[in-house]
């Protein structure tokens, strides 16, 4: 599966060849990313203590964490792995002593950044070389109409400072792109401010944070207008009650084994326990859709969250035309999508994917090289890219893979490594640790050993 070099730079390369079988076996990936990062969040606003149980542990969640402990709230973990954690209540955070490290997490920096927004306070965020890059400015807009004060780097970026207000001003905002972090960003903030802060979504984009805010007892209502667009409203100053919460498995990391167990040859792999919201179930439709032979089982629900077990056997795969408007439930999911119509029957085209470019990397553009490395055939598009698959028959395989330090480009190219003829090599799996950190053993238990 996997062999280090020699390299003594802080660079992991590896390499990821094809399994003499099949991938066989029962699995359970992370906790969901999304839910995590919300459940501590929430937790600390609450008055009293919540648990939480199955949160990820990676350190995308654990620099949330970290931030919200240097602001007054009380989190540990027991030997038991389960989270505790004394909330300060809303409005009650208070001046963080020093920076706050946000490590490569986009999603912790946004949603703080709305939290903190109606609270007295004044925050300087900081990020790795990679967040460092990323735009803020679609969080900043309408927090800064809410009454927040901003001092960034140039384009909006990181480092970057923030003075909070008491009391802001609760606004009416369209949302100008589909995201959920600015959704989340401005009802966060609509927590601590008098009256009722309202978000329009166009489209649809995930939901955690409603389907939460009303478990922890928030006032949060969700109506669809005659254009189908959705108009969340909070009713500010909330109290918040400590609650007890199982997070589900990370439809985003389940992706991974999922399309590996796809294109490996002789695979039957259970991903146990996925969350299954179907604002990001996207992935599982186009796959299906590919004619992949996936099954739902033993479907549930777990606090607010349906929930399934996955069966994935081996398929023959063909190639498919995205829909542009199911991208918001499927967005982190394209990557691992592009490896399965590379090794699909026919031309895949992937349109409507702009948001992909200011990811932790450019995803379509870092896709596109790494692809063409390991023989595939691809047309790259100002929104997209254009697939032609090899019709099940192993990519060639090669490398350095550069990942650009972006965690999901770093699995997607394992994967195909293991249905590739000579392998591929990824220049660095250090990354992967932000969102998966048991990825590696996730392979072997699956038979992607030599």
């Amino acid at each position: 599966l996997m062999s280090s070099s020699s390299d003594h730079s802080l660079a992991q390369p590896a390499t990821f060849t094809a399994p003499a079988s099949g991938l066989r076996g029962t699995v359970s990936v992370p906790g969901d990313k999304s839910i995590s990062h919300r459940a501590l969040m929430f937790s600390a606003l609450a008055v009293g203590r919540s648990r939480v149980e199955g949160l990820l542990e990676g350190e995308d969640v654990l620099a949330t964490a970290a931030a919200l402990r240097a602001m007054g709230a009380r989190i540990e973990r027991d030997a038991e792995g389960v989270w505790h954690i004394d909330g300060v209540g809303v409005g009650g955070l208070l001046q963080p002593e020093t920076a706050l490290d946000m490590g490569n997490s986009g999603t912790s920096t946004r949603l703080l950044m709305g939290l903190l927004a109606s609270h007295d306070l004044t925050a300087t965020f900081v990020g790795d070389a990679s967040l460092s890059k990323r735009p803020m400015g679609r969080v900043i807009d309408p927090l800064s109409l809410m009454g927040a004060e901003f001092t960034s780097s140039p384009g909006g970026r990181l480092p970057l400072t923030m003075r909070g207000i008491v009391p802001a001003v609760p606004i009416e905002y369209r949302l100008p792109v589909a995201s959920a972090q600015v959704k989340s960003a401005v009802l966060l903030a609509g927590l601590n401010t008098p009256g009722i802060t309202r978000v329009i979504e166009p489209e649809a984009t995930r939901d955690h944070s409603e389907r939460m805010l009303k478990g922890f007892g928030a006032d949060i209502s969700v109506e669809i207008d005659a254009d189908g667009a959705r108009i969340i409203s909070i009713r500010g100053e909330a109290e918040l009650k400590p609650q007890h919460i199982v997070v589900p498995g990370d439809p985003s990391s389940a992706a991974f084994p999922l399309v590996a167990a796809l294109i490996v040859p002789g695979s039957d792999v259970t991903i146990t326990g996925i969350g299954m919201n179907e604002t990001r179930t996207g992935l599982i439709k186009l796959l299906q859709a590919m004619g992949g032979n996936i099954e739902l089982l033993n479907q549930r629900d777990a606090g607010g969250e349906p929930v399934a077990d996955i069966r994935v056997r081996a398929s023959t795969l063909h190639g498919i035309e995205n829909d542009p408007a199911e991208v918001p439930s499927m967005v982190d999911e394209f990557p691992i999508a592009f490896i399965a119509a590379a090794l699909a029957k026919g031309r895949s085209v992937f349109r409507g994917l702009e948001e992909l470019r200011v990811k932790e990397s450019d995803r379509i553009a870092v896709m596109a090289a790494g692809l063409r490395k390991i023989g595939a055939m691809v047309e790259e598009a100002d929104d997209g890219l254009i697939i032609d698959g090899t019709g099940g028959e192993p990519l060639e395989g090669g490398g350095p893979i550069e990942t650009h330090l972006d965690h999901r480009i770093a699995m997607s190219f394992a994967v195909a490594g293991l249905a590739s003829y000579q392998g591929v090599t990824i220049d660095d799996m250090r990354p992967v640790a932000t969102s998966f950190p048991g990825f590696l053993d996730l392979l072997r238990n699956l038979g992607g050993a030599q």
